[in-house]
């Protein structure tokens, strides 16, 4: 039986998927944990505009952190995020460009 917190976790999802540097935060730490400067390096935005997107998927509940000293280091909140990242990169689309709007234009999070 389906929950309006079925839709609203969905709806999280979405919208953490919805922006290319949070999908791309979400896929590195798909491999494992790893701390905000080097998240950062990789994905190459500065180190505020880092913060504020894993405070977003903090807030989502999609990932975790665990403190280490003066340091931080973030994960996948639940495996089985992982196997639904897999699953979600694995499946081939047609997509029309225009039914979406652009990720700048949406409002999420």
């Amino acid at each position: 039986m389906r929950t309006v917190f079925d839709s609203d976790a969905l709806s999280r999802f979405g919208c953490a998927l919805s922006d290319p540097t949070r999908a791309e935060i979400l896929l590195i730490l798909r491999e494992g944990r790893g701390y905000p400067s080097e998240l950062a390096d990789r994905i190459g935005v500065t180190r505020q505009v880092l913060s504020n997107h894993l405070a977003c998927l903090r807030g989502c509940g999609l990932v975790s952190v665990s403190p280490e000293g003066r340091r931080s280091r973030y994960r996948l909140a639940d495996p089985r995020i992982a196997h639904a990242l897999t699953d979600l990169v694995g499946l081939v689309l047609d997509v029309d460009p225009a039914c979406c709007p652009a990720a700048d234009e949406q409002a999420c999070c």
